[in-house]
């Protein structure tokens, strides 16, 4: 999957510091993948469901505010996450995917799912997001 790199942001905070990355974005629809390291682990050594939480969110949050356009860019805030976790990841990465569903002017729907990089599918998530107003 390919991503125009005009559209691509500078990383935030927690992106740098997690080391998760957009590898995917269109209309309705982002990619996230981000590699495992040790302090993401939780006391089982698998992990944090904190991970595959984040991860969802960002591919979700991100999969609602495509503009296509570098100088327009499209914030939202996310009013409500379910995460479903149902398998444990094997490998060294986590792929989230995300999709708008529908919604309208003010909020938006989103579905997302990860998979390791084997194509197990470990978790599954729904979300309501509220667009930001342009500041």
């Amino acid at each position: 999957m390919s991503i125009d790199p005009a559209l691509l942001e500078e990383a935030y905070p927690l992106q740098s510091h997690l080391g998760f990355r957009l590898t995917g974005w269109r209309a309705d629809f982002a990619q996230v993948e981000m590699p495992l390291a040790p302090f993401m682990m939780n006391r089982q050594g698998l992990p944090h469901g904190g991970i595959h939480a984040t991860l969802l969110d960002t591919a979700m949050g991100f999969a609602g505010c495509y503009t296509g356009d570098p100088a327009v860019r499209q914030m939202a805030l996310t009013l409500s996450l379910t995460v479903n976790y149902l398998a444990q990841a094997e490998g060294d990465t986590l792929i989230a995917k995300g999709w708008r569903t529908g919604g309208g002017r003010k909020t938006y729907f989103a579905e997302g799912r990860i998979e390791d990089m084997h194509g197990t599918r470990i978790a599954t998530a729904s979300g309501v997001f509220r667009y930001r107003s342009p500041s």
